[in-house]
């Protein structure tokens, strides 16, 4: 009989899009066992007509209240409601502000959402985001070392999330699946800059997302023998090992991988392969 989960109500408290609290939110939940945060996010909070029902809703369900509030006033309101339902308040950017203010010696600009500013680097990331959704699933494979990084693999090992997760970051990703008896793209056998990596998983895992797969499109007819046999995974898995051996092309298993971390092992690659350009170009 498994073990019942503890519950709290966690209130995620910004003056910008909220992403920095959730992620951060979740990293600290995901240490501790049989616990689960009912999250209450609220973005875009600025004024103190907003901070009040925000404080109504945390005096409903009292709980643990993180927040990113640059204007000084609406924290302390919110620090004083907190003591008064009981729900302990943290600013979590506070630490690290005082840090950089010691080392740098210089003042908190105060500016709301400086992290999501329309500069150079947020149009990058979405000239990136526009290429990638192009280029999925072997779409105009002609300009394919315009792409950053070519993840290829056979079908469910994640391609598409992970490649919109690297265009978030900024690298152009483009994807090609792996499919038995339908030949690759000749174009992929000729980039030079662009970085070629191929993803894996195990048979077991790669088949039961197949038959979840199947079963949310309800598609009977789909579930043909041979993309769920077990057999054919390994066959295909197979072949994507060898190909990439054969190319000098790197392999990441994600079965226990999740999107962040696949990406993470991505981008870590991507620099090595990045320096090594550059370092042809330059000899």
């Amino acid at each position: 009989m498994g073990k019942s989960r503890n519950f709290f109500h966690l209130h995620l408290v910004s003056d910008s899009t909220g992403e920095t609290l959730m992620t951060v939110a979740r990293a600290a939940t995901a240490q501790y066992e049989d616990v689960e945060a009912i999250e209450h996010v609220y973005p875009l909070v600025r004024s103190a007509r907003q901070l009040e029902q925000v404080i109504g809703e945390i005096e409903a369900s009292p709980g643990i209240v993180l927040y990113t509030l640059v204007d000084t006033e609406l924290a302390e309101r919110l620090e004083q409601a907190g003591r008064g339902s009981a729900s302990p308040c943290v600013n979590i950017l506070s630490p690290v502000f005082s840090v950089f203010q010691s080392y740098l010696n210089v003042r908190l600009t105060g500016r709301v959402g400086g992290q999501h500013a329309l500069d150079a680097d947020y149009f990058h990331r979405i000239d990136a985001l526009n290429f990638t959704m192009l280029h999925d699933d072997g779409q105009i494979p002609g300009n394919l070392d315009e792409a950053d990084v070519v993840l290829l693999g056979i079908s469910r090992t994640s391609k598409t999330p992970t490649c919109i997760y690297l265009a978030n970051r900024g690298l152009k990703a483009a994807n090609i699946p792996i499919v038995p008896d339908i030949p690759l793209p000749p174009q992929l056998f000729s980039v030079r800059r662009a970085m070629v990596v191929a993803v894996i998983a195990s048979v077991e895992r790669i088949q039961q997302v197949r038959q979840n797969r199947i079963l949310s499109l309800n598609a009977g007819s789909f579930a043909n023998e041979t993309y769920l046999d077990r057999r054919q995974i390994a066959r295909e898995i197979a072949t994507t090992r060898k190909l990439c051996a054969e190319r000098g092309w790197p392999v990441i298993d994600v079965t226990r991988r999740s999107i962040e971390e696949t990406a993470a092992e991505i981008m870590s690659l991507y620099r090595a392969h990045k320096s090594a350009l550059v370092d042809q170009l330059t000899s």
